[in-house]
């Protein structure tokens, strides 16, 4: 979740290596990142392996584990021999993508359509023509056309999407007939949001509340993008808005809910996977890669990740078990 603009961030993370993956707080593709910039290998002990072997590639957070497990488990079921490696971030898995040391990714859309653009075109030339909107077609067509000469086959985009998601507490929503983040800029209520402080300057954070829906941001608490301590701030009626992410689980047990979106402020960070053409680009891995793809929601991914950051699940076990409540391994 990330995840800065996301965008932005990923625009300056390809040009300084130092890139904020989240679409505001820098907290989504680089949740969990050690110091050391190394990765690690976990082996999903999944498939026979009479289809051959792939790997797949894990950025060091939570949704993105379980994203690499679900992968691995249905393609080990499809008769592949499967891995799971864990790499810090975007910036050491994607090369690692294009040499073919990596076959498969689970990502977002927005996001590495932005990271590609940068790495291809430059930063400074991204940051001011991005390819990524709130389309999801339209983004996946600029991705394609990024991908495809780095060896990159792009597949089927889902509806799922982990992107920026503002928050309030239900009661404060009933309180004054909030459903879209519309009706809070025209409520005219001053509001603080608890966020990182990066959000004053992100364009879909605050400068994009403000321009887009009117609302009226009195200041940024900076307790950090979707932590505990800034959902128990907007609980507590110390701030009124919280910044998380759409597939946050995490929400409603802190009486929060989401304000939808309804001008599509946010670029589209919907999950596709993005694989090597000449080691994992066959039809039969697309087929089977698109029908998870296909099959995931938003609110099912909210809930993988609230078994694992809550439930202290392991993600290869809910995503088993996801896999098998939906019908989707074979044996």
């Amino acid at each position: 979740m990330s995840k800065i603009s996301r965008i932005a961030g990923a625009v300056l993370g390809a040009s300084v290596l130092t890139v904020s993956l989240a679409a505001c707080g820098g907290d989504s593709l680089e949740k969990g990142k050690s110091d050391s910039g190394s990765s690690s290998d976990t082996d999903a002990g999944s498939g026979s392996g009479k289809k051959g072997s792939l790997v797949i590639g894990a950025a060091a957070f939570t949704e993105s584990k379980v994203l690499a497990q679900l992968y691995a488990q249905i393609l080990g079921n499809a008769g592949y021999s499967t891995s799971v490696t864990t790499v810090n971030n975007r910036e050491l898995y994607e090369p690692s993508l294009e040499k073919g040391e990596i076959d498969v990714v689970p990502e977002y859309a927005a996001t590495i359509t932005e990271f590609l653009n940068a790495k291809v075109n430059g930063a400074k030339e991204a940051a001011a023509k991005p390819l990524a909107s709130s389309d999801p077609a339209a983004t996946v067509a600029e991705l394609k056309k990024l991908a495809e000469p780095r060896g990159l086959k792009v597949l089927d985009v889902g509806q799922a999407v982990d992107q920026n998601a503002f928050a309030v507490t239900k009661e404060f929503a009933e309180k004054n007939n909030l459903k879209t983040l519309s009706d809070l800029g025209k409520s005219k209520i001053k509001v603080k949001i608890a966020a990182g402080d990066e959000c004053e300057v992100r364009p879909f954070c605050a400068p994009g509340l403000k321009k887009t829906y009117g609302i009226d941001v009195a200041g940024i608490d900076p307790k950090g993008v979707g932590t505990p301590q800034s959902k128990q701030a907007v609980k507590d009626g110390v701030d009124q808005v919280v910044l998380s992410s759409t597939t946050d689980g995490t929400l409603d047990s802190f009486g929060l809910v989401v304000l939808e979106d309804d001008k599509k402020l946010q670029n589209a960070d919907n999950l596709l996977p993005v694989v090597n053409a000449k080691d994992a680009g066959t039809p039969e891995v697309a087929a089977v890669l698109n029908k998870l793809t296909a099959t995931l929601t938003t609110g099912d991914l909210a809930a993988l990740n609230l078994k694992v950051d809550a439930e202290r699940a392991k993600p290869e076990d809910v995503a088993k078990e996801y896999l098998e409540s939906k019908g989707l391994l074979t044996k």
